[in-house]
């Protein structure tokens, strides 16, 4: 199927938008929020949505509930990324990246030999979850004292990387299963290239910090995929996109009070 120029500009417009609007929240607002919002499903929703645009809705539908199960290869990213990227600089963006990367691939390989259904691709992401948040539970925290605003350097390598993922994504989508496509839809398109450009500019420490506190933003995205799946097809795309945006949404609002709730409790304050 040939993709109508427009759609493709539209994806790209869309896709360099997310980025550039999460950077100005990060810089503007305030680093808390930023780091709710990279646990929301922006690279997984704009996938998902021109994968059932350029293929077909159904066929994003049943790839969705592969992004269920593929989020625990996003996690195996992570730590792929964080034990090969230990060094400042290029040479540690490099090596993460390549380790993270080979990580990856490993996980999405095995997740796309099982035939996944909604409850077993939710309870797969769940169970790696708890691991992962078990492995990274003494880690260190490191705090980024900002630099005075993102340079347009910075910004447009972010956008670059993820537009480019995002296209890449959707291209495979058109000559690979639907379980492939499922899990590709999964790769954290917004927070890679938020992570390179931290790496460069503040060193491996505070990367760490962004990976080690990631599992526990994934309810958002799997309430996502879970409506996506059973909407797509029999809603259409818009109003399944919305219907998983509010899950996403209403999951976030109850996690951030009752993280509140429980500082409060827990301090006195």
């Amino acid at each position: 199927m040939d993709v109508p120029l427009a759609w493709q500009l539209a994806k790209l417009l869309v896709s360099i938008g997310v980025v550039l609007g999460l950077s100005v929240i990060a810089e503007r607002l305030s680093t808390r929020m930023a780091g709710l919002l990279s646990g929301y499903p922006l690279g997984t929703a704009i996938a998902l949505f021109f994968i059932g645009l350029e293929i077909s809705p159904a066929f994003a539908a049943e790839g969705a509930v592969h992004t269920l199960a593929g989020f625990s290869a996003t996690l195996a990213l992570g730590g792929g990324y964080m034990l090969g990227g230990r060094r400042d600089g290029l040479p540690g963006v490099l090596m993460g990246t390549l380790t993270g990367l080979a990580a990856w691939l490993a996980a999405a390989w095995l997740l796309t030999l099982v035939d996944f259904d909604r409850l077993t691709g939710t309870l797969t992401t769940v169970v790696a979850i708890a691991v992962f948040l078990w492995l990274y539970r003494r880690l260190p925290d490191a705090t980024v004292q900002p630099k005075g605003g993102f340079s347009w350097g910075a910004l447009a390598l972010r956008a670059g990387l993820a537009a480019g993922i995002i296209f890449l994504i959707t291209g495979l989508a058109h000559v690979l299963p639907s379980a492939w496509a499922g899990v590709m839809a999964a790769f954290p398109v917004t927070m890679y290239p938020f992570l390179v450009i931290l790496h460069l500019t503040h060193g491996a420490g505070p990367v760490t910090t962004v990976i080690k506190h990631y599992p526990a933003g994934l309810g958002s995205l799997l309430c996502y995929a879970l409506c996506v799946s059973l909407t797509y097809d029999s809603l259409g795309l818009v109003a399944g996109t919305l219907i998983g945006f509010a899950a996403a949404t209403a999951w976030l609002l109850a996690w951030t009070r009752g993280q509140a709730w429980w500082q409060t409790r827990h301090t006195g304050t």
